[in-house]
């Protein structure tokens, strides 16, 4: 009798053991793929409390949720040669359990060199200016590379392609800053080139009605006045009239377009004395008395250095006194024949 109880309790221990080794819990985010002797069984466990066989049979659970992977920053050289360094991360979910187990091995990994790769590829046909401006075009491209090798031999889906961040050199970053400022600055002069257009025009119908009205330039004319002298301004600006201007202008006109000077008389200079020329005759001269003979001296004119015209009076003077001497200066020929005598 004992030795019965003791076989029952034996095959009880088994029992329990075998229903322990042929229950698995299925998780409602997993599916249950069972291999039979290494074989592969068509039916894919759902979630809940499953039963498979405790000998030869061995299930692997797969998760079908979202997973988010990170990829680490990939230096590469863009479309128009500039070097840059992208990060960015995907979001992939399992769709197919057996093709994950059986096809691929490892497939978290497979996906993240699969993503660098695309990464790398993708940055290297865009330029620089897309890159940075349309980044909803680079992740829909990155998607579509990525999702050729992995959704129908992996049976896993690309959900979303997202590039985190973009490290640019500082040179070209200097660069970019440099552009953006010209660019606001470009803006900014056509805003304001813009303004004085319409101001202009504004200032053009402006003129037009006060032309034909010309009280209302009167009046504007006051109101600038007023606004000049608000300050308590001890000088008054008065603005020039215009038709005044206008009134020279038709003078010009009519006068044949000559310009109208100020005639500044200019002082007369004073006429240079004219000094006679000597009368020189071929005949001799008479004899003269016998004088005294003078020792010949050299006229003394005073008339260097003195301005012509400032001392009038003192210059006629001196030009009569040098016509006396002149007068009486010995010629050759009274000397000849005041020798002639004395030498016979």
């Amino acid at each position: 009798m004992g030795v019965l109880i003791t076989v029952l309790v034996v095959f009880a221990v088994a029992a329990l053991a075998l229903l322990a080794l042929s229950l698995r819990n299925v998780q409602q985010y997993e599916k249950g793929v069972v291999f039979r002797f290494g074989r592969l069984l068509p039916d894919i466990r759902g979630p809940g409390l499953r039963v498979i066989r405790p000998i030869g049979d061995r299930m692997r659970k797969v998760s079908v949720q979202t997973e988010v992977l990170g990829i680490p920053p990939q230096g590469s050289i863009t479309a128009d040669n500039v070097t840059l360094t992208v990060d960015a991360v995907v979001y992939f979910r399992v769709i197919d359990p057996v093709k994950a187990l059986v096809n691929v091995r490892d497939y978290p990994s497979a996906v993240s060199q699969i993503a660098q790769t695309s990464l790398r590829a993708v940055i290297g046909r865009a330029d620089l200016d897309t890159l940075l401006s349309d980044r909803d075009h680079i992740n829909a491209e990155l998607k579509k590379v990525m999702d050729a090798p992995t959704e129908e031999p992996w049976g896993l889906r690309i959900e979303r392609v997202e590039i985190k961040d973009i490290a640019l050199p500082q040179s070209m970053m200097r660069s970019m800053s440099k552009q953006a400022e010209a660019e606001r600055e470009r803006r900014a002069r056509v805003i304001a080139a813009d303004g004085e257009f319409q101001a202009s025009q504004r200032l053009s119908d402006a003129a037009a009605t006060m032309a034909d009205t010309p009280g209302a330039l009167q009046l504007r004319l006051l109101q600038t006045v007023v606004d000049v002298s608000a300050e308590k301004n001890s000088t008054l600006v008065m603005p020039f009239p215009v038709e005044m201007l206008r009134f020279f202008e038709h003078q010009s006109q009519e006068t044949g377009g000559e310009s109208i000077h100020r005639s500044i008389p200019r002082p007369a200079l004073p006429e240079r004395p004219e000094f006679p020329e000597p009368i020189t005759s071929a005949a001799p001269a008479a004899p003269a008395a016998p004088a005294a003979p003078a020792a010949p001296a050299a006229p003394a004119f005073l008339l260097s250095g003195q301005r012509a015209g400032s001392h009038g009076d003192q210059i006629g003077r001196r030009a009569e006194v040098a016509r006396e001497r002149r007068d009486n200066w010995p010629t050759h020929a009274a000397s000849d024949s005041d020798a002639s005598p004395t030498g016979g």
